[in-house]
């Protein structure tokens, strides 16, 4: 990925003073042992009292590249997932919660400033439970950003969330669902409800933050590029069968009805779910509706 000069910045992290910095940054990361050295590079000059790079169910070098940095405190899950891993760190590891923690994807770069960037939206807007950083760019970045500004929303590769909202979070008991895909999704439905019914919607407890922009490496044109797109895509109709599910949650019992698993609920749902007809999707909502009759099919009995 060709980054814009001057945009990432490049520091040791022993050399920067944390004692004023209010972020805590947590890298979250799976299979990314090309892009990892390069997400952690970009937050080395950043303002942040520490990094944390949470590696889960990775067969390859990220955890090792991450030490080898010497930038980040790694952690190593030996389950995948992200929604678990997320629960597993932000809920049940971090301590103390700190005034701002900002979640990152191991294959984002993050542009200089954005942290501190992120912070000040959390400051500035009292009332935001999180802040939301901008895709800077991509094919379709500007129509992203246009969405965000519109509907106040979340991408999972860069955001930022009050430290008292989590310790709320915490405290409250409510957790991801371990097999959700797409947990920006929810974290910005929590966000927005302030962990309460979805009648108690409110878009502007997500804070847009302009400054706070980061990259993405685009999909390569190549066998192995499009393997992986195929696979992205296949995840993107499981989360969009997930949302409807989600969706009825909130709506219904709101967030306390969240089950561990969102596949304790397929049974219910998966004879409701048709593929889409829209010839992009139809493909890959068969193969995310098969996959979910199997780990329905997976769950154990009780007799």
């Amino acid at each position: 990925m060709k980054v814009p000069p001057g945009d990432i910045g490049h520091a040791d992290l022993q050399s920067r003073t944390n004692d004023s910095a209010r972020a805590v940054v947590v890298v979250l990361a799976h299979d990314e042992e090309r892009r990892i050295a390069a997400c952690l590079s970009s937050l080395a000059g950043q303002e942040a009292a520490a990094i944390h790079v949470v590696v889960n169910g990775s067969t390859d070098r990220t955890a090792e590249i991450a030490r080898a940095s010497r930038l980040a405190e790694v952690h190593v899950y030996e389950e995948g997932g992200k929604a678990r891993s997320w629960n597993r760190f932000v809920l049940d590891t971090i301590d103390p919660v700190p005034p701002v923690l900002v979640l990152v994807d191991g294959d984002a770069q993050i542009t200089t400033g954005s942290i501190a960037a992120l912070a000040r939206c959390l400051e500035r807007e009292a009332h935001a439970n999180a802040a939301a950083g901008m895709p800077r760019n991509g094919r379709r970045a500007g129509t992203y950003r246009a969405e965000m500004r519109r509907d106040h929303g979340l991408f999972g590769d860069f955001y930022a969330l009050r430290g008292n909202f989590v310790e709320r979070v915490r405290a409250s008991g409510i957790r991801l669902p371990d097999d959700l895909i797409g947990d920006d999704s929810l974290i910005g439905a929590l966000a927005k409800t302030d962990l309460g019914h979805e009648d108690q919607w409110s878009d502007g407890r997500i804070a847009v933050c302009e400054d706070a922009r980061f990259l993405c490496e685009p999909t390569p044109f190549s066998p192995s590029g499009m393997r992986g797109q195929a696979r992205r895509m296949s995840n993107y109709s499981v989360r969009h069968f997930q949302n409807r599910i989600v969706s009825d949650i909130m709506r219904g019992p709101g967030p306390a009805g969240l089950p561990r698993r969102l596949a304790e609920l397929y049974p219910r749902y998966l004879p409701t779910f048709r593929p889409r007809r829209h010839p992009l999707w139809a493909w890959f909502d068969r193969q995310a509706l098969a996959r979910m009759r199997s780990s329905a099919a997976a769950l154990p009995t009780f007799r």
